[in-house]
């Protein structure tokens, strides 16, 4: 009878169950874990890019003390010839002047790895006891790498700035002897295995003695310097 009522209620003894929602797969992924073989690629590059740029370093440093040091040439007067007087009357104020020509050959030795070029010629000034008494222009021209080469020019001696401290001059000639500076400046470039350029001025000081008997230059001394 209790079963029977109780299946009458509709209620029965059966506890209302639940069921769970299905577990759909999650669409989060999981963090990437690093790759060791990566890093170690990474480092060996970054190690190898170290290196080249050291290696780099030090050779520019090596060359720079070596191939781009530029030491001074050196300069010699290897002849004089007179190429001609010429006299010259100026006006309004009655002067005569006298010009003298001397054609001079100078040898040069480039001691450098690397060839000298003056495009622009150069300029030589002349004195006598602290007094300018002339000029020349030098021609452009070239100096090999580690060899030799020529440079001539033509000197006008102005003769009467020559004789403006007459009685120094006389007593010069009667000695025998007549000493003089002669300062050079050459701007150039220089070049350096076909690939650096670099703008070069090249100086020369030199005080000289002029023999009247030989008419040549006696005895000489230069300082040669480069400067970049």
């Amino acid at each position: 009878m209790a079963s029977s009522s109780a299946a009458g209620n509709g209620t029965g003894g059966i506890l209302p169950t639940h069921t769970a929602a299905p577990a759909w797969p999650s669409t989060s992924k999981p963090p990437p874990t690093k790759d060791p073989r990566r890093r170690r690629c990474l480092c060996v590059c970054l190690l190898v890019t170290l290196a080249v740029l050291l290696a780099l370093a030090i050779t520019l440093l090596v060359l720079f003390l070596t191939v781009l040091k530029v030491r001074d040439p050196t300069t010699r007067l290897v002849s004089t010839r007179l190429a001609g007087v010429a006299p010259r009357l100026t006006f309004p104020a009655v002067s005569l002047q006298l010009n003298v020509t001397l054609l001079l050959t100078v040898a040069v030795h480039n001691p450098n790895p690397a060839s000298f070029a003056y495009d622009a010629g150069g300029h030589t000034d002349l004195t006598y006891r602290g007094s300018h008494v002339g000029d020349a222009a030098i021609d452009p021209g070239r100096i090999p790498s580690k060899g030799d080469g020529e440079v001539k020019l033509a000197l006008t001696v102005q003769a009467d700035r020559l004789a403006a401290d007459l009685a120094q001059l006389v007593a010069d000639v009667e000695s025998g002897s007549v000493a003089m500076e002669a300062s050079t400046r050459i701007p150039g470039r220089v070049t350096i295995l076909g690939i650096f350029k670099r703008h070069a001025v090249a100086y020369s000081d030199c005080s000289f003695v002029f023999g009247v008997a030989e008419m040549a230059v006696r005895s000489q001394q230069c300082h040669d310097r480069t400067k970049l």
